[in-house]
């Protein structure tokens, strides 16, 4: 897909969402689009299912910890490819840390089910109707999310015995 087409579907999010999309740019072919997170899935169904756009694979779902550095703590990242145009998008939403939460896709693509509890165990950001929320990486009993920028580095965890 050419970079020009690359601009056409950004400017197709920012038609249909409007006041909903923060930022957006587009360099190198590296288009993205930051979304409040109320208008998460509506935006991921429209990636989906439009046609020219045509986002049908889900990459991955990263998070990051901006901790003093940005306003808004954390940040989702959702990353898709179009198979029928072999493009990629990346789709940001911002998630505070007293509302550490957001809404779950995996009856959008079944892929995010593993993605959200990764976040989850690691960043603690909490996925609004998942089915199996829970720790994925962890042990169930480790206390806190070891990838929060203010996770103490030399923090003791409760110990494991062997599994009987």
């Amino acid at each position: 897909m050419s970079d020009s087409n690359n601009k056409e579907i950004i400017e197709k999010v920012k038609a249909e969402f409007g006041d909903s999309v923060l930022e957006d740019h587009n360099f190198r072919n590296d288009q993205t689009v930051t979304v409040k997170k109320e208008t998460l899935r509506e935006v991921c169904k429209f990636l989906r299912d439009t046609p020219g756009i045509s986002m049908k694979f889900l990459m991955d779902i990263t998070a990051v910890d901006y901790h003093k550095k940005k306003p808004v703590r954390f940040e989702v990242v959702y990353h898709f490819y179009s198979l029928e145009f072999n493009s990629r998008f990346r789709l940001k939403v911002p998630v505070g840390e007293k509302e550490c939460e957001i809404d779950s896709i995996h009856d959008l693509w079944k892929a995010s089910n593993w993605y959200e509890r990764e976040i989850w165990d690691l960043y603690g950001v909490k996925f609004l109707g998942h089915p199996d929320l829970r720790r994925i990486l962890m042990y169930e009993g480790f206390k806190g999310h070891p990838l929060r920028k203010d996770y103490p580095i030399n923090k003791r965890q409760p110990m494991i015995g062997p599994l009987n």
